[in-house]
C-alpha cells in the first residue's frame, strides 16, 4: 500500500493521507477578508484529495503584514474564515492557518508604518532598515500570535501553523546576522531561540494541550553566516519539548543566493533537510520544496526521510493531483514546472497569483458557471504547440470533437526550445501532459500534416469541421543589420533545437530571455558531467576549487550583446537573478547598451557609449525576438466563418499568456 495515501496523525488531528498543501501567498484577499475566490480555490484542492491544507500566511497584526493576505487579527474576519473552514471540511480535508509576522521583510509602503525586527539591520528584500523591537513591543507581538491562534480555534480551524522560516520575524530572532541584541533575546543560539519558544509556549497555553500546533522552520537558512541544519535541529528539539506536534521543514530565506523553488532546483533536492530534522525529533516531520510528483513523494516517505509531504505549487497547477494518483492516472496530472511565472512573479508585482499551466487557478469561483456546450462541434486545430493542445483539451472537455494537425513529428512547439537550456527541462513535462490529456479525452492528433488553405478548406467541406483554430505559433526574426556576404548567421532557435553547429568564439545578438537561455545552453558545452563529478568527489581525486572550475568553465567563449540597458529584462524576477548568476558563474561576457552595426566574416562591429569597436567571433547567433506565423489566418479569415486564432499566432508572448488565451477562447466555443 502507498505510504502517501495512508492515514496519519498530527497530535490529535487525524488526516486521511500524508499530503499537506503548504502555504503560499495568493494575494486573493485585498482587504484581508475571506471571499468566494479564496474559498473556491481551497475547496477545489480539498475536493482533489489533499489531507491537510495550510492557509497562509495569515496576518496576526498590521505591522508585519503583506498585500492581499488573509487576516486573523480582528473578530470581524471570523464569518468569512468560518465559511472557508466549512467549505474545506465539507470535502473531507482538514485546514489550519499559518500565523504570519514578516518582521524586516514587511514593506512600509504596504503597512503604512516602519517594519520591526530584533535589530536594526537593513533588509535585503525591501531595502529598508527596521526599527529595533523593545521588550514591550515583543510582548505585544507575542500577544498578537496568541490572539490569532485563539481566533483560529474559535473559527473551527483544526490547528495552527506558526511561521518560523524563510527569513520572517521568528527566523530573524534565530539568526546571528539579524539578531545582535544583548538582552535575553540575543546572544548564543539558546538565547536567540527564546522569542520563538516564547511565542509557541504562549500559544500552547492559550489553545490548550490538545490543539495541534505545527511550526514551519528553515532546514537551512542558506545565507552565509546564518543557521544551518544543525542549528535548526536544536531549535526543533526545543519546540518538541514545549508541545509542538509537527515540524514543517522548508529551505532557505528569501534573500538566499541559493535557488529554492526555481526550475533548476532538482526535484526533491531539499528532502535531506527534513531528514536531518527527523533524525533529531520524534514528532512528525513534513518535507517540502520542489516535490512535484506523487512518485517522488512516495519515495521520500518510503526512505524514511519524512512523515508527510508538503506541496503548494503542484496543487496550484493541479488540484486533482492526489485523486488522479490514487486512481492510477498520474500521466494526466497537470505538472508544476517550477517556472514561477504566475505564482511568485505575479506576487512580486503585487498581482494575485495564477498559474502558467492551469488557467483556472484563482478563477474557480468565476468559472463555476462554465458547463458543457449545448451543441457539439467538430473543430480543427492547426498546431500541436502548447496553445493548440490546451485549446483542444478544454474544448473536448466541454463536449466538442477536436482534431489537431501538426506539421512536425512531435508535440509541444516552442516548449522543446524552452527546455533545452540546463535546468529548464521541466517545460517538456508540460508538453507531455498536454498530449496525454488530449489523447485521454479522445482528441485526434495527426502529425506530419502541413496545413495549407487548400487542404483546410477541403477538410472543412469533407469532414464537416464547424470551426478552425489557427495555433501556428511564431518564428524568429532577423534584425536589419548589415551582414557581410558569405557570413552565416544562426538563429538561437536552431541552436536550442540542436540543428546548428556552433564554433568556440560565440557572439549572441540579443540579451533577452532567449539570448540568456542560449548562452547558458552553450556554456555547458565542455563542462564536467555529473557522473564524473560524483566519481571524482567520492575518490577525493581533485580539490573542491578545481572541481568547481571544471563544472563552470566549458569549451566556448561566449559574449551576449544587448542594445537596451540590462540583460534578461523580460525574465521574471523570481528566476532572473539566478540565471544572471549562472551567466557570471560560467564567465559569459554580457554587454548591454551595445548596438550591433555590422556582422562581418570574422566578428561583429558594435557601438557602445559612442565608441565603435570590433569583437572577433567565429559564430554569430541572433536572439532578437519573433513574429507571428499568421499567414493561414490572413488568407482564410474572410473565407471561413468562425475562424479562431490563438497563442503566438496572434502575437508572440510568454507561454502563460498563450495558454491562458487558448483556455479563454476554448470556453467561449
Amino acid at each position: 500500500m502507498s505510504v502517501l495515501f495512508s492515514p496519519a496523525q498530527i497530535g490529535t488531528l487525524q488526516l486521511r493521507n500524508r499530503l499537506v498543501m503548504t502555504p503560499m501567498h495568493l494575494g486573493y484577499s485585498p482587504k484581508g477578508e475571506v471571499n468566494d475566490q479564496l474559498i473556491e480555490f481551497y475547496r477545489a484542492r480539498a475536493r482533489g484529495g489533499v489531507g491537510l491544507i495550510v492557509v497562509g500566511g495569515c496576518g496576526i497584526d498590521r505591522i508585519g503584514n503583506a498585500f492581499g493576505m488573509t487576516q486573523l487579527d480582528e473578530d470581524r474576519y471570523i464569518p468569512g474564515l468560518r465559511r472557508l473552514v466549512d467549505a474545506v471540511h465539507a470535502e473531507g480535508a482538514k485546514i489550519v492557518p499559518q500565523l504570519y509576522q514578516a518582521g524586516r521583510y514587511a514593506h512600509s509602503a504596504m503597512t503604512g508604518q516602519p517594519s520591526v525586527a530584533p535589530s536594526p539591520i537593513p533588509s535585503r528584500l525591501t531595502g529598508q532598515t527596521p526599527l529595533e523591537l523593545t521588550t514591550e513591543k515583543i510582548a505585544e507581538i507575542i500577544a498578537s500570535f496568541v490572539s490569532a491562534a485563539k481566533r483560529a480555534q474559535t473559527v473551527g480551524f483544526d490547528g495552527v501553523e506558526i511561521l518560523a522560516s524563510a527569513g520572517y520575524l521568528i527566523s530573524q530572532f534565530l539568526s546571528p546576522l539579524t539578531n545582535q541584541r544583548t538582552d535575553r533575546y540575543g546572544g548564543d543560539l539558546q538565547a536567540r531561540m527564546t522569542f520563538g519558544l516564547e511565542v509557541v509556549e504562549a500559544v500552547r497555553g492559550a489553545v490548550g494541550p490538545d490543539y495541534p500546533i505545527i511550526v514551519r522552520v528553515a532546514g537551512n537558512d542558506f545565507v552565509p553566516g546564518s543557521n544551518t541544519n544543525t542549528e535548526s535541529q536544536a531549535f526543533c528539539q526545543g519546540l518538541e519539548k514545549i508541545g509542538v506536534n509537527a515540524i514543517n521543514v522548508t529551505g532557505g530565506w528569501h534573500e538566499t543566493p541559493v535557488p529554492q523553488l526555481t526550475m533548476n532546483v532538482p526535484p526533491g533536492a531539499y528532502a535531506y533537510l527534513a531528514h536531518g530534522i527527523k533524525q533529531a525529533v520524534s514528532i512528525p516531520v513534513i518535507a517540502c520544496n520542489r516535490i512535484n510528483t506523487p512518485e517522488l513523494a512516495e519515495g521520500i516517505l518510503q526512505e524514511g526521510k519524512a512523515d508527510f509531504i508538503g506541496m503548494a505549487r503542484p496543487l496550484l497547477a493541479d488540484p486533482e493531483l492526489l485523486n488522479k494518483a490514487m486512481s492510477g492516472h498520474s500521466e494526466i496530472i497537470r505538472p508544476c514546472i517550477g517556472c514561477n511565472q504566475g505564482c511568485l512573479d505575479y506576487i512580486f508585482r503585487m498581482k494575485p497569483a495564477c498559474c502558467l499551466v492551469n488557467a483556472e487557478a484563482g478563477r474557480e469561483s468565476e468559472l463555476a458557471s462554465i458547463t458543457q456546450s449545448a451543441q457539439t462541434q467538430q473543430i480543427l486545430v492547426i498546431g500541436a504547440g502548447a496553445a493548440g493542445m490546451e485549446f483542444a483539451r478544454v474544448a473536448t472537455e466541454r463536449g466538442h470533437k477536436v482534431t489537431i494537425w501538426e506539421a512536425s513529428g512531435q508535440h509541444g512547439g516552442q516548449l522543446a526550445l524552452a527546455a533545452a537550456p540546463p535546468g529548464r527541462q521541466d517545460f517538456l513535462h508540460l508538453g507531455t501532459y498536454l498530449e496525454n490529456a488530449c489523447l485521454e479525452l479522445g482528441v485526434t492528433i495527426r502529425y506530419n500534416v502541413k496545413a495549407t488553405p487548400e487542404n483546410i478548406w477541403s477538410a472543412v467541406q469533407e469532414e464537416k469541421f464547424n470551426k478552425v483554430v489557427i495555433a501556428t505559433g511564431s518564428r524568429p526574426v532577423t534584425p536589419p543589420i548589415q551582414i557581410e556576404e558569405g557570413q552565416e548567421v544562426i538563429q538561437a532557435w536552431d541552436v536550442l533545437a540542436g540543428r546548428s553547429k556552433v564554433g568556440e568564439n560565440v557572439i549572441i545578438v540579443g540579451g533577452g530571455a532567449v539570448g540568456v537561455e542560449t548562452a547558458l545552453y552553450l556554456a555547458e558545452s565542455g563542462t564536467m558531467d555529473n557522473n564524473t563529478l560524483r566519481f571524482l568527489m567520492l575518490q577525493h581525486a581533485e580539490t573542491e576549487k578545481e572541481l568547481y572550475r571544471l563544472l563552470t568553465q566549458g569549451s566556448k567563449k561566449i559574449t551576449v550583446l544587448e542594445m537596451a540597458k540590462g540583460i534578461g529584462r523580460d525574465i521574471g524576477p523570481s528566476t532572473r537573478w539566478s540565471m544572471l548568476a549562472d551567466l557570471k558563474r560560467h564567465k559569459v561576457n554580457c554587454m548591454d547598451e551595445t548596438k550591433v552595426l555590422e556582422v562581418r566574416s570574422d566578428g561583429v562591429l558594435v557601438e557602445s557609449a559612442g565608441t565603435q569597436k570590433f569583437l572577433p567571433a567565429d559564430t554569430v547567433i541572433f536572439a532578437v525576438g519573433s513574429r507571428s506565423v499568421n499567414e493561414l489566418y490572413l488568407t482564410l479569415h474572410d473565407k471561413l466563418e468562425g475562424l479562431i486564432i490563438i497563442g503566438d499566432a496572434v502575437n508572440p508572448r510568454k507561454a502563460l499568456d498563450a495558454i491562458h488565451d487558448a483556455y479563454t477562447q476554448a470556453i467561449k466555443v
